[in-house]
C-alpha cells in the first residue's frame, strides 16, 4: 500500500478513537511504523503534524459537545484526554479564541476554530447557494426524541421515515413539496444527551384529504445556505454531518438561530415504497 493509502486508513482509525489514548507510541504501533517514520509520512501526505492534528480534532469534537449537550466542561475535557479543565480551557481558547463557557453560551454558532477531518482521495465539497427566504406559513406536526451525539445519525435516519409515515400515512396523494424542520437543544434530563425536535410540514394549500389538520408552523425568514443532496436515503445524515463538520468551517460560516430545513420533492404515490435514491434541498440558517 502506498503512503497515501496508509495515512488514509490511519485517519479513519484516528477519527473513531479520539476519546482514547493516542500517544505517538500507540498510534505508531497501530500503523506498524516507528513514530519518527510515521510523523514524517503523516506530514508529507497531509501537511500537518500528527500530534497537532489529533489535538485540533479532539477540540473540535469537544466544541460540538459543548453546543449540543449540557455535560459539565470537566467531563468533556476528560473525555477528550485533557488532564484538567484548566489545560482544556487554555487549549480551547487558543484554537477558538474564546473560553469553553463563552462558546457554549453564544447565541450564534460560529464555525471558526473547527478543524475539519482530513479527507484524502476523491472528495467533492458540497457548494451552497445563498438565498433569502421570506417568512412562510406551513402546517405540520412536531415530535421530539432524545439521543446521545453518537446515536444521532442512526436515530435521525430511522425516525425521519417513521415521522413521515405517521403524518401522511392516510393520505390519498402526496404534496409536491415536503418540509422537514429540525433543531435541537441539550436534554433537560440527561446532561450527555440532546433533545431533537423534528417537524413534518407541508404548505396549507397542499394538505391532502384524510390527513389531520396539523398545527400552524411559521417558517422563519432570513438568509440560508442551500445544499442539494442526491443519493440513497441512508446517506442523507452523513451528508448533513459533512455540511457541519467540513463545509461550514471551510467557508467560515456562522449558523444563526432557527430551524434547519429539509425540502423533499416526492415523485411517487402514497403507497409506493420509498425510492432507493431521492433529492433533498438542505437549508441551514446562516449569518455571513
Amino acid at each position: 500500500m502506498d503512503q497515501a493509502g496508509i495515512i488514509r486508513d490511519l485517519l479513519s482509525w484516528l477519527e473513531s478513537h479520539l476519546d482514547q489514548p493516542l500517544s505517538l507510541d500507540n498510534v505508531a504501533a497501530k500503523a506498524g511504523y516507528s513514530k519518527w517514520h510515521l510523523q514524517r509520512m503523516f506530514k508529507d501526505v497531509t501537511g500537518n503534524a500528527i500530534g497537532a492534528y489529533i489535538r485540533a480534532r479532539r477540540l473540535s469534537k469537544a466544541a460540538v459537545a459543548l453546543r449540543l449537550t449540557s455535560r459539565p466542561i470537566l467531563d468533556i475535557a476528560l473525555q477528550y484526554r485533557f488532564d484538567s479543565q484548566q489545560t482544556f480551557t487554555r487549549a480551547f481558547k487558543k484554537q477558538f479564541s474564546q473560553t469553553p463557557a463563552f462558546y457554549r453560551r453564544a447565541e450564534d454558532w460560529h464555525s471558526f476554530g473547527i478543524c475539519p477531518p482530513i479527507r484524502l482521495g476523491a472528495f467533492h465539497l458540497p457548494q451552497p447557494e445563498f438565498i433569502s427566504l421570506p417568512e412562510q406559513n406551513l402546517v405540520g406536526m412536531t415530535q421530539s426524541y432524545t439521543c446521545t451525539l453518537e446515536q444521532i445519525s442512526n436515530f435521525r435516519t430511522e425516525l425521519r421515515t417513521h415521522f413521515w409515515r405517521q403524518y401522511l400515512g392516510e393520505a390519498k396523494s402526496i404534496p409536491p413539496v415536503l418540509y422537514g424542520l429540525h433543531h435541537s437543544r441539550p436534554s433537560q434530563e440527561k446532561d450527555d444527551e440532546q433533545e431533537v425536535f423534528y417537524t413534518t410540514a407541508i404548505e396549507p394549500q397542499h394538505v391532502p384529504a384524510n390527513v389531520p389538520e396539523g398545527q400552524p408552523i411559521i417558517l422563519q425568514g432570513g438568509e440560508y445556505a442551500l445544499f442539494t443532496y442526491q443519493g440513497p436515503a441512508d446517506g442523507l445524515q452523513d451528508f448533513i454531518l459533512t455540511l457541519y463538520g467540513t463545509c461550514l468551517p471551510s467557508m467560515k460560516l456562522t449558523r444563526r438561530r432557527g430551524h434547519d430545513i429539509e425540502r423533499f420533492f416526492p415523485k411517487g404515490g402514497p403507497n409506493e415504497q420509498p425510492p432507493e435514491e431521492f433529492e433533498c434541498e438542505y437549508l441551514i440558517p446562516i449569518r455571513r
